[in-house]
């Protein structure tokens, strides 16, 4: 029994291998075939990845051709724009070189000439050298021998002839000044003359009446009592409101607003009228009307400086410079419209400037802005040129810009040809006829300063004002005064008046100098 269970377990241990090893030759065999087959798959990937490396390799060593050539051909196009232009600039160098053997020729002719000239002045100083010894010694026998004449000290001869030599120097110099100014008035007088009748001519603005009141009119006489209203609130009312005075007087069918500001004065217009026209009137009405009527003004004055600013072809200005320029159009000087003023100014400006070859935008903007200071000096302390240029400093506006303001009337020094420009179209345009007007009493105490002060200047002998104060003609005693020292005294009163006295414009000094012979036949 044992035996055959021996047996059993020795048959199936020998079964268990014989079945393992038939197993393993059989999956040996299988993976020998499985390796072949991809080994054989290797082999064409191999040789396809082969072929399309290959084909890669061509089309990059065709493309890599294709971009050597492009590079190629523009290193050959770069290559010849910068020959052509190595050809321009030899050609320039060559006309240069041309030009500048031309200007050394030319210079050492002039060296020559310069030495021939140099040789001719040193023997003239040599001869002058002997001339000079010459004289001092005839000098020393002259004032010997004056001396002996006169029995004066040498000291007193000197002094003699020193004040003699200054009054024959004065003399000499008010000569020759009269012959400079009279040789530049006659090259600059026809091209000044024509630039500046060209401006005129082209550019003229009406002048206004300087006011302090406006007349509202009235339906009927009735409205007074409304507008005065019960014992007087809405009257009191009102003018609190738009701080002007309101007359009411026996003008029929009307009242009258005063007020040294025309601006408030303005809107007090603007709110009467439609206060008059609403028909209702009381104070809070009055308040809500003002109000409104105020901010009106505000775009009113904004346009008006924004429609010079168009007129003028000036942009880029600060809202509050165009709300500034916009007042001016309810400020008056002299009776001219400062606003009217300001933009005549600029259009002058702007073609002297043009030919004068300067920049004419600038110069009308300095033209335009020289007078900014008028729409708050009655508010601010100082001049309206100082205001004004702080103003404009404060908006950083171009420095000749701020030097026009500040200097057109000659407070400050001018830094550049635009104040002067400035200077000149303010000046033709506060004096031509009819842009200005000044009341009657100025203008004759005007006229009397202007003759009193050619009246003070010794030799003169009457002085007259005329041409409404804008030409003074003085006549002088002709045995005090000759030729020449009439020239020197026009010009000292001259300086006078624009040293002592204010006015619109500028003022022609005319001295007259004549010799009378009276005889009588009998």
């Amino acid at each position: 029994m044992n035996n055959l269970i021996l047996v059993g377990v020795i048959s199936a241990v020998v079964a268990g291998a014989i079945g393992f090893a038939i197993a393993w030759i059989l999956s040996r065999r299988i993976g020998e075939k499985s390796l072949t087959r991809a080994t054989q798959e290797a082999e064409r990937i191999v040789r396809e990845a082969e072929k399309e490396a290959n084909i890669r390799v061509k089309e990059a060593a065709l493309e890599a051709r294709e971009n050597a050539i492009k590079v190629k051909s523009e290193f050959d196009r770069e290559m010849d724009q910068k020959r052509r232009e190595l050809e321009k600039y030899e050609k320039s160098l060559e006309e240069k070189s041309s030009s500048l053997q031309k200007k050394l020729d030319l210079l050492d002719a002039t060296t020559k000439d310069l030495t021939a000239r140099e040789k001719s002045m040193k023997s003239r100083e040599k001869g002058i050298e002997l001339r000079e010894e010459e004289l001092g010694q005839i000098i020393h026998n002259q004032n010997e021998m004056l001396q002996k004449i006169a029995n004066m000290t040498p000291e007193e001869a000197k002094r003699q002839l020193m004040d003699n030599m200054i009054s024959e120097a004065k003399m000499e110099a008010a000569a020759h000044i009269k012959e400079i100014k009279e040789k530049a008035e006659q090259e600059a007088d026809k091209e000044a003359k024509e630039i500046i009748l060209q401006s005129i001519y082209r550019c003229a603005a009406d002048h206004t009446v300087e006011t302090t009141v406006s007349v509202v009119n009235l339906p009927n006489d009735d409205m007074k009592g409304r507008i005065i209203g019960r014992e007087g609130r809405n009257i009191r009312a009102f003018e609190t409101c738009t701080g002007i005075d309101v007359i009411v007087d026996d003008t029929p069918e009307a009242v009258i607003l005063s007020g040294y500001d025309p601006i408030r004065r303005e809107i007090g217009r603007m709110a009467l009228e439609k206060l008059i026209a609403d028909g209702r009137i009381h104070p809070t009405r009055i308040e809500e009307v003002v109000e409104r009527s105020q901010k009106e003004m505000d775009v009113i004055v904004r346009e008006a400086g924004e429609q010079a600013c168009f007129e003028l072809g000036i942009h880029g200005l600060h809202p509050d410079l165009t709300k500034m320029l916009g007042k001016l159009n309810y400020r008056t000087s002299y009776g001219q419209n400062v606003l009217a003023h300001s933009k005549e100014v600029a259009m002058i400006c702007g073609l002297i400037a043009a030919q004068l070859e300067l920049d004419d935008v600038l110069a009308k903007r300095c033209g335009l802005l020289h007078d900014v200071g008028k729409a708050i000096d009655r508010i601010t302390e100082g001049t309206h040129t100082q205001i004004g240029a702080e103003y404009l400093r404060r908006y950083k506006e171009h420095e000749f810009v701020v030097n026009s303001s500040e200097a057109h009337h000659g407070d400050v020094p001018m830094t550049s040809p635009y104040p002067v420009l400035v200077q000149t179209a303010d000046a033709i345009s506060g004096s031509r006829p009819g842009a200005r007007r000044e009341p009657l009493e100025a203008y004759i105490k005007r006229l009397q300063q202007l003759e009193e002060l050619a009246d003070s200047f010794k030799g003169v002998q009457k002085a007259y004002a005329i041409q409404a104060g804008r030409e003074i003609r003085v006549i002088v005693e002709h045995g005090k005064i000759d030729d020449l020292a009439s020239s020197v005294l026009a010009s000292d009163i001259a300086e006078k008046i624009q040293a002592e006295m204010q006015y619109p414009g500028q003022i022609k000094v005319t001295v007259i100098r004549e010799t009378r012979a009276t005889e009588f036949a009998k």
